[in-house]
């Protein structure tokens, strides 16, 4: 491995004041109206907006305004105390899950926005889990201390229990005749208590005599905490001398930085509660571009090197979003890790080997656009220009390519076929549908042969139902749809070998390609392939159209034609012949090898099994397990929480088509329900016989 070494300049002293953050959480845990206050509080808006009523900022499409949930991440910024923070607000919803990963690969904090009354909700586990793949620093902020039932210290026990966190107590609730009233802050020992509806103006006061007691326990537990993990206020506390708060606030962003430590702030977006603390926080405990010192991709030889994040070092970013504005066109968001792109500037693309031109560079709000003349190390800018250039493709400077991790996406759980209601609007349906899977990784489109259908298939049926609704509203494309289809794989149960001979004898050269191989059974993955070749039985310049061979194989099983998961291939032996062989040859055999194969190992069918999690009024607890149970799930825990009760569950996708409508009519419109996908299963044998129809 080697260290791009640069010298620090004075732009990177602006690059420290830069908070690279989005807001995550759970559906309906109140991210975009936190957002909406932090872009008031900090001047970006001159109004507060609200989701109820369709007014936010960063929820700007109509199919957002309408539904009142986030469907696509949404970039701003604003500034607090001399610091610019880019912040995306992402979707809590499972079937935009992807938005969420894409968001999290190129931030460097997250604020994890939880329901005081829901607690650690399922899509709350996902993506605190997926801001653990990216390491990235986190902050919690429990809202909604206002509503009935709300459960400050349920929720940060949750934290510990469900997410495996080390949550660190910064703030107290204090509560007035049964109503949220003020926020304790543990570190000044005072409490702030706001003096208008809007939350403008606040003070801090001195904490009530009754609760002083407990507010000297929680602030020794916070030092108590801080000393396990930080050893210069682990002397400072053993030997009994004070710790002044600028130590311990640097304690905290330390260990904050470090993921060791997960700082908890409270408060009410809707009532306007909080917010201002937590931008503090942000700025306080979240890290700058430069705290991440290097990233790290691959050079031209595929070697391993680290850019060092500074203003000095050779161009470098990562294209995580494009989508396609109707008056600029295309935007190519950008998360910039080093050096400085000026409009008019050639950028190299690693992925696709192209140079492109940048026309213009932009900073977004929302769906507005700031044009900008330069773009340093740490902003998140859109450019505009960039004809082949994709979603997770790396931005360089010619003369210094790297190409950074790429990014990886969910596959889709469920598919449909699509057909436009007018035949002359075909080619503008194909236009449309090439934009939108260029927008949206998750989002597939493909063709099925035996069908003649154009299929699309995605996270979930709402997902699918919002690209309909595009194809309408923004492509004014009308289109007729199938029913939903479910994203069935094939895998097989045993180990075995099985041989492929592609010959042919035409006359003149002819076609050779013989290959053996070993197929088996893994946990988890795709197909994974081996060369345990040996003594040149295949020559080394045939290997890569054997993994070809079988790659493409594998889209299609042999039991219904669905992909192949689960297996691993291992060429072991074959032969050649010195003038007939050649890579279609090895490639046709290697086909042939896995198709036999795959019939005697046994193959077998799986579908998606969704996790489930549904809150409804006891009185309707037996219709809804009764149901359950005629779906084929499996319910693995009934809880009480609040007054109502916790089911949760597991069970196949294709037995919850409809199932809000459902759920709606057998709890008289009270019960709700959150699901992700979870795992797959293998299919019962009855009903993988109605599938594969054999």
């Amino acid at each position: 491995m080697k260290t791009v070494q640069m010298g620090k300049s004075m732009d990177d002293k602006g690059v420290e004041k830069i908070r690279n953050i989005g807001f995550i959480a759970h559906i309906d845990a109140g991210k975009t109206t936190t957002t909406e206050r932090v872009l008031f509080y900090t001047g970006r808006t001159h109004r507060i907006g609200e989701v109820d009523e369709g007014t936010t900022t960063t929820d700007w499409m109509v199919q957002e305004k309408e539904r009142g949930i986030t469907i696509t991440a949404a970039a701003t910024n604003c500034s607090w105390k001399n610091y610019q923070i880019n912040i995306i607000d992402t979707p809590g919803h499972v079937d935009f899950t992807v938005e969420v990963e894409r968001s999290l690969k190129v931030l460097d904090g997250a604020v994890a926005v939880f329901c005081a009354q829901g607690g650690v909700e399922p899509q709350s586990e996902t993506v605190w889990h997926q801001a653990d793949k990216y390491n990235v620093s986190r902050l919690a902020f429990v809202n909604k201390m206002d509503k009935i039932g709300a459960d400050f210290f349920g929720c940060v026990e949750q934290m510990k229990q469900k997410l495996g966190a080390n949550p660190l107590i910064l703030q107290l609730p204090y509560f007035k005749n049964d109503e949220f009233y003020a926020i304790i802050d543990i570190l000044k020992e005072k409490m702030a208590v706001y003096k208008d509806a809007e939350g403008i103006e606040f003070e801090y006061v001195d904490v009530p005599v009754d609760i002083q007691e407990d507010l000297t326990l929680y602030k020794e537990h916070l030092i108590e905490t801080l000393a396990e993990v930080d050893d210069k206020i682990m002397e400072r506390f053993v030997e009994g001398k004070e710790i002044p708060e600028p130590a311990i606030i640097a304690a905290i962003r330390k260990a904050t930085l470090a993921n060791k430590l997960v700082p908890v702030f409270l408060g009410s977006s809707l009532k306007n509660k909080g917010v201002q603390m937590l931008l503090d926080g942000i700025c306080r405990y979240l890290p700058s571009p430069l705290d991440l010192k290097t990233v790290r991709g691959r050079d031209e030889n595929n070697d391993t090197v680290e850019r060092k994040i500074t203003t000095q070092s050779s161009f470098c970013g990562l294209c995580f979003k494009v989508s396609t504005d109707p008056y600029v066109g295309k935007l190519n968001y950008v998360r910039v890790y080093s050096g400085k792109i000026k409009s008019g500037d050639y950028v190299y693309n690693a992925v696709r080997k192209v140079q492109e031109r940048v026309n213009k560079i932009v900073r977004m709000h929302a769906n507005k656009q700031q044009i900008i003349d330069e773009a340093f190390c740490g902003d998140i800018v859109c450019l505009l220009g960039l004809k082949k250039s994709k979603t997770g493709d790396t931005l360089c400077d010619s003369k210094d390519i790297i190409t950074l991790e790429e990014m990886k996406f969910p596959e889709p759980v469920i598919s449909m076929a699509i057909e436009p209601k007018v035949k002359a609007d075909q080619e503008k349906l194909s236009y449309a549908l090439k934009k939108l899977s260029e927008e949206d990784p998750s989002f597939y489109v493909g063709y099925d042969k035996e069908t003649g259908q154009t299929l699309i298939s995605g996270m979930g049926q709402l997902h699918l139902e919002i690209a309909i609704d595009r194809l309408l509203r923004e492509f004014k494309i009308g289109v007729h749809v199938g029913k939903p289809q479910v994203a069935y794989r094939e895998t097989i149960t045993k180990k075995v070998s099985s041989v492929g001979k592609f010959i042919q004898q035409t006359g003149g050269h002819g076609q050779y390609g013989h290959v053996v191989i070993v197929i088996e059974p893994i946990e988890s993955g795709d197909i994974e392939f081996e060369n345990n070749i040996k003594g040149g039985a295949i020559p080394q310049e045939f290997i890569p159209a054997v993994k070809t061979g079988i790659l493409e194989a594998s889209k299609n099983g042999v039991l219904a034609g669905y992909p192949v998961t689960n297996v691993k291939v291992s060429l072991i032996d074959g032969s050649y012949h010195e003038v007939d062989s050649s890579s279609l040859a090895f490639e046709m055999a290697a086909s042939l090898a896995f198709n036999d194969g795959l019939r005697k190992a046994s193959a077998v069918l799986l579908e998606p099994i969704m996790k489930l999690e549904i809150i409804s009024p006891l009185e309707y607890l037996s219709t809804i397990i009764g149901d359950l149970n005629s779906r084929r799930a499996k319910i693995y825990s009934i809880e009480d929480k609040s007054n109502v009760k916790l089911i949760r569950a597991d069970a196949p996708l294709s037995e919850l088509f409809g199932y809000a409508d459902i759920l709606r009519n057998i709890s008289q419109g009270r019960g709700v329900y959150t699901m992700e996908p979870a795992y797959y299963a293998k299919v019962p044998e009855n009903i993988a016989v109605k599938i594969s129809g054999k």
